[in-house]
């Protein structure tokens, strides 16, 4: 019997070493530097490039579909089984420890932007096919493991990808948790753009309002300009008796005039908003109680932005709190925030389970801020419908058992509303890498995959494309 862990361990510096050539490279999606030829920017083309030229130089097969996407194949068969994943990551953000992009190992941690999502877990996959291939093993099916570059925004790639390529008869997609992620809520994104122009009666003039980064993260940071010839002393006091009370942080900047709001709160996935702190509706919450406003713009936007919005990660203030028994419940993320004299928008992200549809949202979404002067926005080219693959189905099953094996761990079935490549393919799931209990970093400051971790789900990446097409 083959002792999986044993083999990847004696791999391990020929694991790092391809890990480290694709973390240093900063592939951030970069609308402002995309061209024809890097649609997405440079940085995630020239990760892709660089993964394929890896997989040549170890003696795969590869293909590349423009700047979008490509494979690397091995094997032989009437079957296809696909590995998907993806080597664009999020932008860094502040508070980082380290470079993000040159990678380092502490405390058995490998940190850098991509480690655990999702880098590490597609490095991972790859070497465990090397492993495979080193080993002689002859599958009997065709095995590719397929990259792409803009999963982490519109997820181009794939449908450029699949215009051309095979569809995998089943696989999955090491890029969320184990035990193995056999459903997946629908994803969504809407926007909230404020359409009035009318003068309020208030005292203070909103300049600007800016936080977040990308829709799918919580936004870490937040500032607002705001021109008043108020009280100085007690606005300010004011201010920080806030942030001590929400543990947050952040500064008032005196401007020519009135005030620059700095506020800090905690990025997270937005998948999972309720583990971080949105410093966009932490903001408007302060500016909502202590200031009124000469446009009825901003008093909409801080208001909608400041109470329907503020701490209604499961959507009950706007009336989208709805759960399923399997998937559970529906999370909102307020993702990117933005008020200027052009724009006057908020991005929010929905997650939501079997059972909410898009009518029935936008019905609710539609009377909760009835009243407002916004439009709602639905963006149907950014909508993905719930997704799941029964636990009994021979992939499920076999990935499940090798888990468990290799683990000692009890192995089952998890819904996550988290959006993988793996609902791509009708018989797709969820594979790792994140073990239970072990602390999800990805999209925040100082992400991190432990080696151990790294170690573990490259050997259960092995034993399972092994099971599964011997």
């Amino acid at each position: 019997m083959t002792n999986w862990l044993a083999e990847v361990k004696e791999r391990q510096e020929e694991l790092l070493t391809d890990l480290y050539r694709l973390l240093k490279i900063p592939s951030v999606r970069d609308d402002e530097k995309a061209t024809a030829e890097a649609p997405v920017g440079p940085g995630p083309l020239a990760a892709l490039e660089e993964f394929l030229e890896m997989a040549r130089e170890d003696g795969f097969k590869t293909k590349q579909y423009g700047p979008w996407a490509g494979h690397i194949e091995f094997g032989q068969g009437e079957e296809l089984m696909g590995i998907l994943g993806h080597v664009d990551v999020v932008p860094v953000g502040t508070g980082w420890k380290t470079n993000p992009f040159d990678a380092v190992i502490q405390d058995d941690r490998i940190y850098a932007r991509g480690a655990s999502d999702n880098k590490g877990p597609l490095v991972g996959a790859y070497n465990a096919l090397k492993l495979l291939k080193d080993k002689g093993f002859e599958p009997s099916k065709r095995i590719r493991l397929i990259i792409g570059t803009d999963e982490e925004s519109e997820w181009q790639c794939m449908k450029h990808y699949f215009a051309e390529a095979e569809m995998p008869d089943f696989g999955f997609s090491p890029d969320a948790n184990f035990p193995v992620i056999n459903g997946e809520k629908g994803n969504v994104t809407v926007e909230l753009n404020i359409s009035t122009t009318q003068h309020g009666s208030g005292t203070a003039h909103l300049k600007t309002f800016e936080a977040g980064l990308r829709v799918n993260m919580v936004p870490q940071e937040a500032q607002a300009e705001i021109e008043w010839q108020g009280d100085d002393s007690k606005i300010k006091e004011a201010y920080h008796q806030y942030l001590e009370v929400w543990g947050l942080s952040g500064e008032v900047i005196d401007t020519a005039r009135g005030y620059l709001f700095q506020l800090t709160g905690k990025a997270a996935h937005g998948a999972l908003p309720h583990l971080g702190a949105n410093a966009g509706t932490f903001l408007a919450a302060f500016l909502y109680q202590n200031f009124t406003f000469d446009q009825l713009s901003a008093t909409a936007f801080v208001e909608v932005l400041g109470t329907k919005l503020h701490l209604t990660t499961d959507g009950h203030k706007v009336g989208l709190n709805i759960g399923h028994e399997v998937m559970g419940d529906l999370t909102l993320n307020v993702g990117v925030v933005s008020y200027d004299e052009e724009v006057q928008q908020i991005l929010l992200n929905i997650r939501y389970p079997e059972g909410a549809t898009n009518e029935w949202m936008e019905e609710q979404l539609a009377n909760a801020l009835e009243g407002y002067p916004l439009d709602i926005h639905w963006r149907q080219d950014s909508g993905m419908i719930p997704h799941y693959v029964p636990e009994d189905d021979p992939l499920v099953k076999t990935l499940l058992g090798v888990y468990a094996e290799q683990t000692g761990l009890e192995a089952y079935g998890v819904s996550i509303g988290g959006g993988t490549y793996a609902r791509v393919m009708p018989r797709g799931v969820a594979f790792g890498a994140l073990f239970p209990g072990s602390e999800d970093t990805m999209h925040q400051a100082n992400e991190y995959i432990s080696m151990d971790d790294l170690l573990r789900a490259t050997a259960i990446y092995a034993q399972s494309i092994y099971e599964l097409t011997k």
